[in-house]
C-alpha cells in the first residue's frame, strides 16, 4: 500500500519546483512511511511513497519499461497468473505492481481490463506525453485530480493537492449539504472546489496536460445472466470455492497480516475461510468493545470465534475519554469527509493492529453484494406494504436545526438510481445504488483513511471479481428470505462454522456516540455552536439544545454530524492542526 501523486503539464508551462513535490510527498508520507521516490520529466512529475508489502527489497517505485513509468497504490492479486501468461523472463522485480506495466506494453490503455485487485495507478508515457490514471472497479483505492491552468495534478488524497496550493481551501456548499444529510458525498466532485474523484473503475487519458478520454469498468457483471437459476446446493458449493479463492489471493503478502473481527456475518465468514488455509503462524484478530451503558457488544461472541479458529485475539476497549482525546486526529484523517461514526472503532483498531501487522483483512462489501441491509428489503416492497425508497430522508429533516433546508442533497443518489434500471430486479437495483455511492464514498473511504493513518494496508476479500460474479448471479431468494438478508452467506456459515450462529439475532456494531455526546452535551453543544462554520448553516440555540438531547435516536446522529463537520472544517478548510482533545481543539478555533 502506498501513496501516489504528481503533475502533468501543458506545453509551455514551467514545471513546478522541487519544493512543491516535497510538500506533496510530506502530505503522502503516512500512506508510505518506508520511503519516497520521484521521477521528473520535461512535462511531468511523479511521486511515490511506499508501504512495503510485497518484494520488500526490490519493489521500490516508480517502475519503468521503455517509455512507460508507473506508480501505484494497491495490490494486484492475479500477479502470479499475469507473470505466468506473459513469461517470468519479462519481469525485473517481484513487485505485483510490475504486472500493470507489462500489461500496458501489450494492451495500452486497456490494461485495467486484465487486472484483479485494488489499485490506483498512474502510468506516464514520456514518448507520447500521455498519462493514464486508473482506479479499481469497486473504488477500494482512492484517486483524485484537479485541473489547473498549467495542466492536471493527481494524488491519493485531496490533502496532497491542497498542499501543492493548486486549488483553494474552499468547501462547496452543495457537497456540504449532501454531507450533512447523507453523512457522505457522492459522484465525481468532492467537497473541495476544483478537486474531483477518479470514479471507481475509471481510466482517464491525459495528453499534454489535458483530459482527452475516459473509460470505465463496472464492478459487476455487465452481460445478462443466461445460465439457469442456481439451486441453493449449487450456490453454496460455488460460494465456498469463491471465498477460498478470494481469501487465498488476498493473503499474498511478505509481511504479517490479521483480521478485524466484529462478530457479524461478514468477518465471521472471512475468519472461517482463513482458518481453513495453512499458515506458518497464528492468525491475529482484533475486536472493538464500547465502554458505555447498554452499548451493543459482540466482543464475547467474536472472542469465542477467534478461539475456535485458534487465532491470537485482542479486544480493544473504547471509552468516551479516549474518543474525546483522539477525535480531532481521527476526523483530520478524513480529508474527503465521511461522517460515519464507524471511523471511531476503525481508527482505534488500526492503532492497535499496527503494532503487530502491516495488512488487515476486513469484511466490507458483504452487505452490498449479498443484500444484508434492511433498507433493501424495504425498497422491494410496494408502498402499501410499507415499502420505502432508500435514502429518502436526510439527517436533519424535521429537526429544525439548519437555517436553510437543503433541496438538492439527494441529486447524487438519484443519479445512481437512474443508472440502475438495467439490473434484473428491484433488489439488484437497490444494491447497485449502494455499490455505486455508499460503498466507495463511505465504507471504503473510512477503511482506507483510518488504516493508512497508522501505516496499515486494508484488504477486502468480499469485494473481489470472483465473489461478485457469483453474488450477482444469485436469484433474489438466495439473497433475501423473509426478514433475513445475506441468506446464502448465512447458510454457508451455518455449514462451516455453526458456532457463529448466523441466523441468531445480532446486536450489531453501533457506536454509542449519542450517549457519549449527551453526557457532555452542555459543554460540547456550546463549543460546536460557537464555531463560525456551524453558525453559518444552523440556528446556534437549536444546536445547543440538540447536543443536550443527543441520546435520542435522531438527535444523536445529527449532533455527531455537526461535531464531525466542525472539526473537519477547522482542519481542512481553515488549515489548523488538532490542538489537544476535542474540547481544547474546539475552544481554540472559536
Amino acid at each position: 500500500m502506498c501513496g501516489i501523486g504528481g503533475l502533468v503539464y501543458t506545453r509551455g508551462t514551467q514545471p513546478c519546483g522541487q519544493d512543491v513535490l516535497d510538500r506533496m510527498a510530506a502530505a503522502l508520507q503516512h500512506r508510505g512511511p518506508d520511503g519516497a521516490h520521484f521521477a521528473r520529466f520535461p512535462h511531468a512529475d511523479l511521486i511515490h511513497t511506499r508501504l512495503s508489502i510485497i518484494d520488500i527489497a526490490g519493489g521500490d517505485q516508480p517502475l519503468s519499461a521503455g517509455s512507460g513509468t508507473l506508480i501505484a497504490n494497491g495490490e494486484i492479486y492475479n500477479d502470479p497468473e499475469i507473470r505466468a501468461q506473459i513469461g517470468p523472463e519479462h519481469f525485473r522485480t517481484g513487485s505485483d505492481c510490475e504486472s500493470p506495466l507489462r500489461l500496458w506494453e501489450r494492451h495500452g490503455a486497456d490494461f485495467p481490463r486484465h487486472l484483479r485487485g485494488m489499485y490506483a495507478i498512474a502510468l506516464y508515457d514520456s514518448a507520447q506525453d500521455e498519462l493514464l490514471l486508473s482506479r479499481d472497479p469497486f473504488g477500494i483505492k482512492p484517486l483524485y485530480f484537479t485541473e489547473f491552468d498549467g495542466g492536471v495534478a493527481f494524488a491519493s488524497e485531496p490533502v496532497v493537492l491542497l498542499a501543492a496550493n493548486l486549488t483553494p481551501h474552499t468547501a462547496c456548499s452543495s457537497a456540504r449539504d449532501e454531507l450533512l444529510q447523507l453523512q457522505f458525498t457522492t459522484g465525481r466532485e468532492t467537497i473541495f472546489k476544483g478537486i474531483s474523484r477518479v470514479l471507481p473503475g475509471e481510466t482517464l487519458r491525459i495528453v499534454q496536460g489535458r483530459i482527452l478520454d475516459r473509460q470505465r469498468l463496472s464492478p459487476l457483471p455487465s452481460q445478462p445472466n443466461t445460465q439457469p437459476p442456481l439451486t441453493e446446493e449449487t450456490a453454496l458449493a460455488q460460494l465456498d470455492e469463491a471465498l477460498m479463492n478470494s481469501v487465498q489471493a488476498h493473503e499474498r503478502a511478505d509481511v504479517p497480516f490479521g483480521l478485524f473481527l466484529s462478530g457479524g456475518i461478514d468477518s465471521a465468514s472471512l475468519l472461517t475461510t482463513m482458518s481453513r488455509l495453512p499458515r506458518p503462524e497464528k492468525l491475529r484478530t482484533w475486536t472493538a468493545v464500547f465502554d458505555a451503558p447498554n452499548a451493543a457488544n459482540e466482543a464475547e461472541a467474536a472472542a469465542a470465534l477467534a478461539r475456535g479458529a485458534q487465532a491470537e485475539h485482542q479486544t480493544v476497549r473504547i471509552t468516551a475519554n479516549k474518543v474525546w482525546q483522539h477525535l480531532p486526529a481521527i476526523v483530520a484523517c478524513m480529508d474527503d469527509p465521511a461522517a460515519d461514526y464507524a471511523i471511531i472503532p476503525t481508527w482505534f483498531l488500526a492503532q492497535e493492529a499496527t503494532k503487530d501487522v502491516r495488512v488487515i483483512l476486513s469484511g466490507e462489501g458483504g452487505d452490498e453484494l449479498f443484500a444484508g441491509y434492511g433498507r433493501y428489503r424495504s425498497a422491494v416492497r410496494p408502498w402499501w406494504q410499507g415499502g420505502r425508497r432508500m435514502w429518502r430522508h436526510g439527517m436533519f429533516d424535521s429537526l429544525d436545526i439548519l437555517r436553510n433546508r437543503p433541496t438538492r442533497w439527494r441529486d447524487g443518489i438519484m443519479a445512481a438510481e437512474m443508472a440502475a434500471p438495467h439490473v434484473p430486479t428491484r433488489l439488484s437495483a437497490a444494491q447497485a445504488v449502494d455499490i455505486a455511492e455508499w460503498l466507495p464514498n463511505d465504507l471504503l473511504l473510512k477503511l482506507d483513511r483510518c488504516l493508512m493513518a497508522h501505516g496499515l494496508e486494508g484488504r477486502t476479500p468480499l469485494l473481489d471479481p470472483v465473489v461478485a460474479d457469483l453474488a450477482w448471479r444469485l436469484p433474489d431468494t438466495l439473497r433475501v428470505r423473509g426478514d433475513k438478508g445475506k441468506w446464502l452467506l448465512r447458510r454457508w456459515l451455518e455449514q462451516h462454522c455453526p458456532a457463529a450462529r448466523p441466523f441468531a439475532p445480532k446486536q450489531g456494531f453501533t457506536v454509542p456516540i449519542g450517549a457519549w455526546i449527551a453526557a457532555d452535551g452542555a459543554r460540547l453543544g456550546q463549543l460546536v455552536a460557537q464555531q463560525e462554520c456551524i453558525q453559518e448553516i444552523t440556528k446556534p440555540e437549536r444546536v445547543r439544545a440538540l447536543f443536550q438531547a443527543a441520546a435520542g435516536r435522531k438527535t444523536g446522529p445529527a449532533a455527531w454530524t455537526l461535531l464531525f463537520y466542525a472539526l473537519w472544517h477547522r482542519t481542512h478548510i481553515r488549515g489548523l492542526a488538532p490542538a489537544g482533545d476535542v474540547f481544547e481543539t474546539l475552544n481554540q478555533s472559536s
